[in-house]
């Protein structure tokens, strides 16, 4: 069984997606919304979450929350069992509401993480629901409570959205503001909106390649074996994307040992350089031949086994042989 990895650190950010089982309208009966909300704010009191957006639809709901402790896992696992069983008392039924474990992309702070936000809060207008100038009237959705300062709960954190949008002040001027905001994200570019807004309900990580990578390596430091585990809530992508950026790192790693620099190399297929570390990368890891000749341009997948298996022929030379070792030892996963 491939080990199931999730990162959990104090400070987190994480895009948490669940749907209702089999796609089910689970909050569409009277008072379901309403009921998570309000267990939604219970967990971010008990567990100290911050929630820089949110919003409940019919069959599925959206939260981009920050946690200053370590506990994510624990903290869903409480929010949806309450919730799931009062749901379920109430109407005296049986059985998970939930299609099964919530989907937890890690964010990155500040750029990555108000994008998600926006697209949480546009949420009901993808859905047609409402229309954009009228999405501030969607009661289910954290783009409700932002404009009442007073009556705002405690847990939302409003600070993010506001300061990515352009430094708005929250007032009532900044909020209409970052509604217009909102309106322009909606119309620009249309016929790209969908695969954009996609790319945020996808992979593992939301972020820079460095996010990315500081995430590799913190897993990693905590001893998780990354070519034999999968993601929490994960798809194939999701396990891929992984995979990808496990091996990036690894890379990285094996090229500074190398002393090759990765943004200098020449566009010659068999160039030395390249089907070195290809030859270190495969030999330590189950990364593929299409990553390896669109990583480091080697023309086809099947340039990249001919190439470094002539390479690996002539190693048969002591001297060859000694400075594939010493590419591979230099850094150990």
């Amino acid at each position: 069984m491939a080990r199931k990895l999730r990162l959990e650190y104090a400070g987190a950010t994480y895009h948490v997606i669940n749907r209702g089982n089999y796609r089910q309208n689970v909050f569409e009966a009277k008072g379901a919304a309403e009921a998570f909300e309000r267990v939604l704010g219970e967990a971010c009191e008990r567990f100290g979450w911050q929630v820089h957006a949110y919003v409940i639809m019919r069959n599925h709901f959206h939260l981009a929350v920050e946690t200053p402790e370590p506990n994510l896992s624990e903290g869903m696992k409480w929010l949806q069992g309450t919730w799931a069983n009062r749901f379920n008392r109430y109407r005296g039924l049986v059985g998970r509401p939930f299609q099964g474990r919530y989907k937890a992309l890690h964010v990155e702070p500040g750029a990555a993480l108000a994008q998600v936000a926006n697209y949480i809060h546009l949420n009901p207008v993808r859905a047609k629901v409402v229309e954009v100038d009228k999405l501030g009237e969607f009661r289910w959705s954290s783009y409700w409570w932002f404009p009442q300062r007073k009556e705002r709960p405690a847990w939302l954190c409003a600070e993010t959205v506001l300061a990515e949008a352009g430094g708005l002040g929250d007032s009532p001027a900044g909020w209409r503001k970052y509604g217009e905001y909102l309106g322009f994200l909606d119309e620009a570019e249309p016929t790209k909106r969908n695969e954009r807004y996609g790319k945020l309900s996808r992979g593992w990580a939301l972020g820079s390649a460095e996010f990315k990578q500081s995430l590799i390596a913190d897993l990693k430091q905590r001893g998780a074996q990354i070519e034999r585990a999968t993601l929490h809530g994960e798809t194939e992508e999701d396990w891929r994307e992984l995979r990808e950026a496990a091996w990036e790192a690894r890379l990285r790693e094996l090229a500074a040992a190398a002393k090759v620099d990765l943004a200098r190399l020449g566009p010659r297929k068999s160039e030395p350089a390249k089907v070195r570390l290809a030859a270190a990368l495969r030999a330590e890891a189950a990364v593929s031949n299409g990553w390896l000749c669109a990583r480091l341009g080697m023309g086809t997948p099947a340039s990249v086994s001919q190439f470094v298996r002539r390479w690996l022929a002539d190693a048969a030379n002591a001297e060859s042989a000694a400075r594939l070792r010493a590419a591979v030892s230099k850094v150990k996963i």
